[in-house]
């Protein structure tokens, strides 16, 4: 009897909702090649992130709790960023943490969910992809992606797969971007400071086209290395293994730029 495919409820997130839908539709052919069935939960909401960080507890909670009924029933969840998926993974159980009920839930959801890309390597044991795109490239690790999801080797091993890359590694790949979330807001000055040394580690690479795995971080350095008139493209690391990049033009260049 075949195997029944793992049924994957895909967390969109907001940033790709609203500003990429195109890596959300990327990240459905990645899983779908893989072998899953994925499913778009209609009533999925914000994870809470930004009401967490900002220490509004009962916002984020209340969010959490629709964040846990979208996703019932699922083999797992994935998310194409590591940001919302750490949230997931580690401060929705916390932020349940009074209810028991919610609690066994959020830790049920926490123990299914993963990033994109790691989810296709570590448990899909996908090792290659059949893509195409012809560049340089350099990989900026997220803060949450790296540290809470683990996400290191995984989009480098893929990216290597995918004819025409060269991957070129900066100086400081790790070193945060200065986004990070509600801190660009808080501290505009130093988040400024941050990503102009990250926009200089990157035009450093040589490299034509910044990739990473979080919206977040992309719309961040797209903004200012467009500032400095880096000509370096951007892009979410799922629209290249996917090679889906005719979808949509770089990050932060408008439709007509194509």
């Amino acid at each position: 009897m075949a195997q029944a495919k793992p049924r994957v409820g895909l967390y969109v997130t907001c940033l790709v909702d609203l500003h990429r839908p195109s890596v959300g539709f990327a990240a459905i052919k990645l899983l779908e090649e893989a072998g899953c069935v994925v499913e778009v939960p209609a009533l999925q909401t914000c994870c809470g992130q930004p009401a967490y960080n900002s220490g509004d507890r009962v916002t984020a909670r209340d969010l959490g709790r629709q964040v846990i009924a979208a996703f019932q029933g699922f083999d797992y969840v994935v998310v194409p960023s590591g940001s919302c998926g750490g949230m997931i993974r580690h401060h929705l159980p916390e932020l349940m943490g009074d209810d028991p009920n919610l609690r066994a839930e959020a830790d049920a959801l926490a123990g299914r969910t993963y990033e994109l890309v790691s989810f296709l390597t570590d448990v899909m044991k996908v090792d290659r992809v059949p893509a195409l795109y012809s560049g340089r490239v350099t990989y900026h690790d997220s803060c949450a992606g790296l540290r809470e999801m683990g996400v290191k080797a995984q989009p480098r091993a893929l990216l290597r797969s995918v004819t025409g890359v060269e991957l070129r590694e900066m100086v400081d790949p790790e070193v945060c971007c200065g986004f990070g979330g509600t801190f660009c807001v808080k501290y505009p000055d130093i988040s400024t400071r941050m990503v102009s040394d990250k926009a200089a580690d990157v035009m450093a690479t040589g490299a034509d086209t910044l990739l990473s795995g979080d919206m977040g971080c992309l719309l961040n350095m797209a903004g200012r290395l467009s500032r400095l008139g880096s000509g370096i493209a951007v892009r979410h690391v799922a629209e290249v293994l996917a090679n889906m990049t005719d979808e949509a033009p770089p990050i932060g260049q408008p439709e007509e730029v194509r």
